[in-house]
């Protein structure tokens, strides 16, 4: 059984009896267990933001209805999904690694959102009821799984008839960097590797509209948005940071070593924070469709 979370009243709308957490199984790297990928994830949630909100408002997300991002992490998208369910409708988060659903939980007691629940569950075996959801989102979840179609037909499980699965998802066609520089290049080539040699594909985000399709969604759409990042931007070291939770894994393999790392991720750094540099460091597909009413 899954275990559940809560912040409040809301904690007790899975009706799950609390267990342990399903073993994080469905990724291909561990992430997320460090305070680094921790801060990450963080960071994450709040520069993807506004492409979650062009997502949501492609669906009839409204007051009084339920929803649930699947892969939340320590945030996610559950700030913009209470935002459209208001005090009436329900949320969940869904992640298999407990210490973010803690920090979730957190976060939704700190935020005073009451009928928000976490549960601690693989995506691909969530443990919770059948046409439940009027929105099921995820983001950046299935670029990292060996087997995104059988989460996908979890997802599409959950959803209620004429409900919306929606999900955003990032596809390695080379980032733009202008000038281009060796480091960033050479970061560029560890992450696809190490995605690849986990049984994960880089170019998941082209194959979004197809995989929606092939789970038996209707009225599938996909948008896709290449965000130019201004100087500043948080954003604009995205590659670094993410070659850097994977670390461990890219050691594990040997595609590099720990001092080409340091030397690559500085140099890296330098360069895509320079003023004058120009950064867009993803190509993000946006996706959803319905679920077919019976």
């Amino acid at each position: 059984m899954p275990e559940s979370v809560g912040a409040g009243p809301g904690a007790a709308w899975s009706g799950h009896e609390s267990g342990q957490p399903h073993a994080a199984t469905d990724t291909a790297f561990a992430v997320g267990r460090s305070r680094g990928e921790t801060a990450r994830l963080q960071r994450q949630a709040e520069e993807l933001a506004p492409l979650s909100r062009v997502l949501l408002e492609r669906t009839a997300l409204g007051p009084g209805q339920q929803a649930i991002d699947v892969g939340c992490g320590p945030r996610g998208a559950l700030e913009l999904l209470v935002e459209r369910v208001g005090p009436t409708g329900r949320v969940v988060g869904l992640d298999s690694d407990p210490a973010l659903i803690e920090l979730a939980a957190g976060l939704a007691a700190g935020r005073g959102w009451g009928n928000v629940a976490l549960v601690c569950a693989d995506a691909q075996h969530t443990g919770l009821p059948s046409a439940t959801f009027d929105v099921v989102h995820t983001r950046t979840l299935l670029i990292g799984l060996p087997q995104p179609a059988d989460v996908l037909t979890e997802l599409v499980r959950l959803a209620r008839p004429g409900g919306w699965v929606v999900g955003m998802e990032p596809d390695a066609d080379h980032p733009v960097c202008h000038p281009p520089h060796p480091a960033v290049d050479r970061l560029f080539d560890l992450l696809t590797r190490a995605l690849a040699r986990a049984g994960a594909d880089p170019h998941l985000g082209r194959r979004l509209a197809e995989l929606y399709r092939q789970a038996g969604l209707a009225d599938v759409t996909v948008e896709v948005r290449a965000p130019v990042c201004p100087p500043g931007h948080s954003r604009r070291t995205a590659l670094a940071d993410l070659v850097g939770s994977l670390r461990a894994p890219i050691l594990g393999l040997g595609l590099a070593d720990e001092g080409e790392l340091e030397e690559l991720d500085a140099a890296a750094r330098r360069h895509l924070t320079t003023p004058e540099t120009l950064v867009v460091p993803d190509l993000f597909f946006l996706a959803w469709g319905r679920t077919p009413t019976r």
